[in-house]
This record gives structure tokens, sequence and C-alpha cells, in this order.
């Protein structure tokens, strides 16, 4: 099985990634303590607790949901890679459309922080 990447972040303000390195999209990833599979249900428990979400795809160590905004239901992809080796959750969220989001992504990914903080 080939090594699962995030895709970068376009130039749009949209978007927030673990791995960007340009101030505008970075953010910091989660750390882990438990196993990746325990980790990985304590965080899907977290996203179920949020509203209009929707699980799309997943393996052992990827996640992907999406997220639908409540009034003019815009789509955004949030993606989650489990590092075993550095005990590093990765993740990137990206509106589908429009070009600035308001800060949407990134409060989102910080509201999900304290979810599952203590908990992975």
């Amino acid at each position: 099985m080939s090594q699962r990447t995030l895709f970068p972040c376009p130039s749009s303000p949209n978007c927030v990634a673990s791995h960007a390195t340009d101030e505008r999209h970075a953010i910091v990833p989660f750390q882990y303590k438990k196993s990746r599979a325990e980790a990985k249900e304590a965080l899907k428990a977290a996203i179920a607790t949020l509203p209009r979400t929707k699980l799309v795809e997943e393996d052992e160590s990827y996640l992907h949901y999406e997220f639908t905004s409540l009034l003019l239901r815009f789509v955004d992809d949030v993606e989650f890679l489990f590092d075993e080796t550095t005990k590093t959750v990765h993740f990137r969220s990206a509106s589908r459309t429009g070009y600035s989001d308001l800060g949407v992504n990134r409060q989102r990914m910080e509201q999900v922080r304290a979810l599952v903080s203590g908990k992975l």
C-alpha cells in the first residue's frame, strides 16, 4: 500500500493544514499517546458530537469527513492522517468552493483540538 499524503492547501485562505509551512495555512498537528486505533476512535467520537458531519472514507490511518455549513450548505473536506512513527495526527481542512472562509476551517480544527485534548 502506498503511503497516503494530504494535498497542500491552495493559495486561497479557505484552508488550513498541519503540514503547511506558510503562516496563513499552517496549524499545529495533534499528538496522540494511545494506540493509533484507540486514538482514531477517540477522534471519531469527538467529531460525532459536531453537527452536520459525515464520514466518507476511512482506513487504518486515514479519515475523511465532510462538514456542511448550516445556512448555505457549503461543504468543507476535513482529512486526518495518523503517523504512527511520530504519534502525530496531521490534518487538512479546506472549503470546496469560494475563496475566503472567514477563518471557519481554522476555528473548526481548534474546536476539534479542544474536544480531543487529553483523549488521544
